[in-house]
């Protein structure tokens, strides 16, 4: 009937493979084309943001340690077993590390199984004949299948290597809280000490002036002092307690921000006493090291982004070439149950199945276009990362070292504030001179021993920025994935 349509087998399979030829072709030649599409950002290197290679002393895992100071270590240690953001950072780290499985299981091979039972009654006006047509019957199929994802273009490898640097940079961000965390710890731990410290000296100034005071009262009595010196001593008083009052609000305020870093019971954090000068200072690094680098968490996380963002450009790419899967399957089909294990019963199948992205080409370029912006941004906000990391040690050092220099002109001028304060109150106890000599010299002394005591604090603190800056403790001994300092993905 149709005589014109009669072909050979060998004409149609060479016709076959011809057609399969050019469509392979066109695809690759038409889909593989990444013009326009590049990156623009570069990764900054240390030494061009002012970093210098120094030899440094960076912090130890447990750099508290070197503080001398139990209560101190204590607290840190309550806070990194029992804070819940702690706890929180490790269920993304956890998260994370799960995504990974789940994407190197996804390119294992799959296979499964199923039972499928129908129960169907068939037309008697289709295309199936009697016996089944009219009649009720049941299907059945046993069967296996498995497939196989052929990772020509390293799709699957690219893929696990983006998860692996987002599972890596979650893990360094709970690194990062810890660090974060016991530096909180540690600095509020200091500002207790300080106000402390602070709170002694107004007790001790208020004894002074009550002494000062009852002292007045017998000049006034003898006649020596008037009534004004009286009114001027007594007011001081209130003064002084307002003072100590507004201390203790600070310092209950600290004990609370404490309980809260460290979860311990209030009554625990009540009972701390400490004091700036069991705190040992620390030396101080000479410039700011290049190696900082790899001893911030923050840094190194953000390194890893870089490297998932690169590994996801790559990923990108693979999509505009063709996809081959392996299907096989095996099994028992029948109608009716009672033939399902008969010989007959048997099915099986093997072979590849090829996807071609040949139509895709707007959304693939797009899709490459998105992942070359994020890598973009990985970039940016690594190189951001590291500038505000060598800015921050920078300043450290430079208060630190000014601190320092402060520190000594301060005790030269508490040894001359001392001074004036014993030669004023002798002269008013001689009576050659007035109180108000006396005050005025006391309130120098009182604030110089003030600034003694904030300035103490401000170097510990700075110390502990210091460490924070330097990496508190961190130090990520895995390299990454695709290269240490990540190249361009356009080459």
């Amino acid at each position: 009937m149709f005589p014109n349509l009669t072909i050979n087998r060998a004409e149609l399979s060479t016709r076959r493979t011809l057609v399969a030829a050019s469509l392979l072709a066109l695809t690759v030649a038409g889909c593989a084309n990444f013009s326009g599409i590049e990156t623009t950002s570069v990764l900054r290197s240390p030494s061009a943001t002012g970093a210098a290679s120094v030899q440094t002393e960076f912090p130890s895992d447990q750099w508290w340690l070197k503080f001398n100071d139990p209560a101190l270590t204590s607290l840190i240690d309550a806070a990194l077993t029992g804070s819940p953001t702690l706890a929180i950072a490790k269920t993304r780290a956890d998260k994370a590390a799960l995504g990974v499985a789940l994407v190197r299981a996804t390119a294992m091979p799959q296979v499964g199984g199923g039972v499928d039972l129908t129960r169907q009654r068939y037309t008697a006006n289709g295309m199936i004949p009697p016996p089944l047509a009219g009649a009720d019957a049941t299907t059945a199929t046993i069967q296996a299948t498995a497939s196989w994802e052929i990772d020509f273009f390293g799709r699957n490898q690219r893929t696990v290597q983006a998860a692996l640097g987002t599972a890596r940079a979650a893990e360094i961000d709970l690194q990062a809280a810890r660090v974060l965390l016991a530096n909180s710890v540690a600095r509020q731990y200091v500002q207790l000490a300080r106000l402390l410290e602070q709170q002694r000296l107004a007790r001790t100034t208020l004894q002074q002036r009550e002494q000062v005071v009852s002292l007045i009262r017998q000049r006034v009595d003898a006649g020596l002092d008037t009534n004004v010196d009286l009114r001027q001593g007594e007011g001081a008083i209130p003064e002084t307690r307002g003072q100590i009052e507004a201390l203790n609000e600070q310092i209950s305020l600290t004990r609370n921000a404490l309980t809260a870093l460290t979860a311990r019971p209030a009554e625990a954090i009540n009972a701390m006493q400490p004091q700036l000068t069991a705190l040992q200072l620390q030396s101080l690094p000479a410039a700011v090291p290049s190696e900082l680098v790899a001893r911030r968490a923050d840094l190194a996380a953000a390194r890893w982004r870089v490297e998932a963002a690169l590994s996801e450009i790559a990923v990108a790419k693979t999509q505009f070439y063709p996809s081959i899967n392996l299907v096989g399957f095996a099994g028992l089909s029948s109608i009716g149950l009672d033939r399902l294990f008969q010989g007959h019963s048997l099915q099986y199948g093997i072979g590849p199945t090829l996807r071609l992205p040949i139509f895709d080409a707007d959304k693939l370029r797009i899709n490459l276009k998105s992942k070359t912006v994020d890598f973009d941004a990985a970039v940016e906000t690594y190189n951001a990362t590291l500038i505000e990391a060598i800015h921050e040690v920078g300043d450290q050092l430079v208060s630190m070292h000014s601190i320092e220099r402060q520190m000594t002109e301060q005790q030269g001028a508490l040894a001359s504030a001392d001074s004036a304060y014993e030669l004023s109150l002798q002269r008013y106890r001689a009576g050659l001179g007035t109180y108000l000599n006396v005050l005025s010299a006391e309130t120098a002394v009182i604030a110089q021993r003030r600034a003694g005591a904030d300035l103490r604090a401000r170097a510990i603190d700075s110390q502990v920025l210091l460490i924070r800056a330097l990496g508190g403790g961190f130090s990520e001994v895995n390299e990454p994935i695709a290269s240490a300092a990540p190249t361009s993905p356009n080459q």
